[in-house]
């Protein structure tokens, strides 16, 4: 049984990443719906001459454009991933054998491990840091939430199986890209999430070297060398920034 998978992508002004996510995706995925929020550069020119389908939808939120790029899409199967990600070739050969093979029944998603890539790298570093996510399912049963902040999809864990090869995920540009890009999503975050100001002088001690340490040991970064403690210093710095803003939230910035 060949079961058709639609592949849906958000973004905007990604020219310098896309094309490796689309040469990922295009022997494995039946059609490619690519939702754009208005990108500036060469991103749509790149995605249609991989064949891509395009469409505009002005920013509404991660959960929001993922949504209506699953509304775009023709078949039921999604694999969803992010211009800055692309499938390994273990992964691509993994996912055009599950389509190939009889379904699993009852089961309507796939979660996904995605590696970290540093800049300038085409792999992840030794241990890099991951994440594992339903990236591939079946939209008849699960979707994407509308949430401007919040883009995971939640299953039980008896619907869900785990594919074995990664996908990697080059997130950052730079450090100034980095800190820009979270400034953005705490803002965003602002809109969904308040927290409470009783405890905030404690908080705001105490949890930088929370996310030292979360950034450095538990995802690793200690692996990533001189760069890899530079990501978690700036973790710990916007540690604070995020802190502040979610609890006084009406205040200048």
């Amino acid at each position: 049984m060949d079961r058709k998978i639609s592949c849906t992508i958000i973004a905007k002004n990604e020219e310098d990443r896309i094309a490796e996510c689309l040469r990922s995706v295009r022997d494995v995925a039946d059609e490619i719906v690519v939702v754009d929020s208005g990108s500036s550069d060469r991103t749509l020119e790149i995605c249609r001459s991989f064949g891509a389908t395009c469409h505009h939808h002005d920013w509404q939120g991660f959960g929001q454009q993922k949504r209506f790029a699953e509304d775009r899409a023709t078949h039921d199967w999604i694999l969803n991933i992010d211009a800055d990600e692309w499938l390994t070739p273990d992964l691509q050969r993994e996912i055009k054998a599950w389509a190939a093979a009889q379904p699993e029944d009852g089961i309507v998603g796939y979660r996904i491990d995605i590696k970290t890539v540093y800049p300038g790298q085409d792999r992840p570093r030794p241990l890099a840091d991951q994440h594992r996510y339903v990236r591939l399912y079946d939209r008849r049963f699960c979707r994407f939430p509308a949430s401007a902040a919040f883009d995971e999809i939640h299953l039980p864990s008896r619907q869900v199986r785990a594919l074995k090869h990664p996908m990697y995920h080059r997130s950052i540009r730079s450090l100034s890209h980095y800190i820009e890009k979270n400034i953005a999503y705490f803002n965003i975050q602002c809109s969904e999430k308040i927290k409470g100001r009783y405890l905030f002088f404690i908080r705001v001690l105490v949890e930088p070297f929370g996310a030292f340490f979360k950034y450095y040991i538990l995802r690793r970064h200690f692996t990533g060398g001189c760069y890899g403690f530079l990501i978690a210093s700036t973790a710990a710095v916007l540690r604070t920034y995020r802190l502040m803003l979610l609890t006084f939230p009406h205040r200048p910035r």
